[in-house]
């Protein structure tokens, strides 16, 4: 496997906490603790603009499939509702008073899930955007929220050391994975959906079976806290992204190590804990506390 710098996005002036490709080919947006939220053409790799200001830090972004709208997280917790037909915020989603730090959607459901700090998962109409259910998750932070392939269950990674996992047709709670020894902060599947897989503030990336919940392995894979894991959309592989300053590469179906790109390995890596990763195709977009976006070309 090699990996290859493509580009390097910089302008952003304080740490980057989120990225999501936009539902439209070539476009990246990434927010943090900056007063906006910027888009990025990853096709000429430049900047565009900020798309619009925000009032505080943002640690989610969310493009749902199928519908013209972007969702931004914000530490207060409200959830602000770009439309990008209308070119502007039409709401703010109100119901958490803590930070948002995961949003998520269920295709097939056109509902959308919200994960706070106050503990719990609201659930939205994507059509109308009305509330339809609050998830009381835990008595600390939910981190992170997956999607099974299937889009039958979910996990979410909780502050308080442990993975729940929810049928997503009524919501109901089926078990709780209570291995990791810190805070759990990502949360993912396999694209195939035989193994869900958790990152925690312990270094550890816990691989389990999706159906019983049986701890398949444990890897130590990284010298300090997990930050993100995301499953490449069609390969079985899956990259993480950590507190360390670096980002490797596993594979999905043997859970081998088969890239590190960091600085000790000679590339011009984050000089900064790198927060959140995307795939764009065998493009890896990687996003740090040093300001910066940076994209990697994978060949498998």
């Amino acid at each position: 496997m090699k990996a290859e710098q493509a580009f390097e996005l910089t302008g952003h002036q304080n740490p980057i906490f989120a990225a999501e490709l936009s539902q439209k080919p070539g476009l990246l947006f990434t927010a943090g603790n900056d007063k906006g939220l910027v888009e990025w053409s990853l096709t000429r790799q430049e900047f565009i603009k900020v798309m619009f200001p925000v009032a505080g830090s943002v640690y989610a972004i969310h493009c749902p499939v199928g519908f013209p709208l972007m969702f931004a997280g914000l530490r207060n917790g409200d959830v602000l509702v770009f439309d990008f037909i209308q070119q502007k915020i039409i709401t703010t989603l109100k119901q958490h008073l803590k930070p948002i730090f995961d949003i998520k959607s269920i295709p097939n459901k056109q509902e959308l899930l919200v994960a706070s700090e106050d503990g719990s998962v609201s659930v939205w109409n994507l059509q109308d955007l009305t509330l339809l259910h609050i998830i009381r998750v835990s008595a600390d932070t939910v981190r992170s929220i997956a999607i099974s392939p299937n889009q039958q269950q979910m996990a979410l990674g909780c502050r308080d050391n442990h993975v729940r996992v929810y049928n997503t047709e009524d919501y109901s709670p089926v078990t709780t994975l209570s291995d990791h020894t810190m805070a759990v902060f990502t949360t993912a599947y396999a694209n195939d959906g035989r193994y869900m897989l958790s990152g925690a503030r312990d270094a550890q990336i816990k691989v389990w079976d999706a159906a019983s919940f049986e701890l398949v392995k444990n890897i130590p894979a990284h010298l300090f806290a997990v930050n993100h894991i995301l499953s490449h959309p069609t390969r079985p592989y899956f990259a993480s992204a950590s507190m360390d300053k670096s980002i490797k590469i596993w594979g999905a179906d043997d859970f081998k190590l088969y890239k590190i790109i960091s600085r000790e390995k000679g590339y011009a890596n984050h000089l900064l804990s790198i927060n959140k990763l995307a795939w764009d195709g065998d493009q890896l977009i990687s996003v740090s506390d040093d300001k910066r976006v940076l994209g990697w070309d994978i060949e498998f």
